[in-house]
């Protein structure tokens, strides 16, 4: 079992039952994350319907064991286009972010799943739920973006 990177204990129980996303403090927000790696695939968006379907190409910094970035703290040096979710910006952005994003599932009034690490208390139910890109990723750097329609993948595994 890995560690989890994200600092979960000491937290209030539920808490995000009762707190609204925009007023959730930075350790609460971050504790959301489930560590599934969904959020670093790369997706394509359809401009005419706004469809986005999530590809298995991961970003360049996804590790694809871990399912977390591996700059994280300096993740903006090398891929500058990434979006950082805030209590500010969840409106703008909750539309592509995975169907099973606990910052979409609560947008969206939607209860966590049970295999949440806030729920479970280990951030690895969310690998033995199969919800994770754990080895299911392909490099963006070996597939060449004409090629991305070939990786779409289904949600919400």
């Amino acid at each position: 079992m890995s560690a989890d990177p994200i600092e979960r204990t000491g937290l209030p129980a539920r808490f995000w039952e009762r707190k609204p996303l925009r007023k959730m403090n930075q350790r609460e927000w971050e504790a959301l994350c489930d560590g599934c790696g969904k959020c670093c695939l790369n997706k394509l968006e359809d401009e005419d319907s706004g469809e986005v379907a999530l590809t298995c190409v991961a970003c360049r910094l996804l590790d694809d064991e871990s399912c977390r970035c591996t700059q994280y703290d300096i993740r903006h040096q090398f891929v500058p286009e990434c979006i950082v979710m805030t209590p500010d910006n969840i409106d703008e952005h909750a539309y592509w972010l995975p169907q099973t994003c606990a910052y979409r599932l609560l947008w969206e009034g939607k209860p966590l799943y049970d295999w949440h690490p806030l729920l479970s208390g280990t951030p690895e139910t969310v690998h033995a739920a199969g919800v994770s890109v754990r080895g299911r990723t392909v490099s963006e750097f070996e597939t060449p973006m004409e090629e991305w329609e070939d990786y779409i993948i289904e949600e919400p595994s």
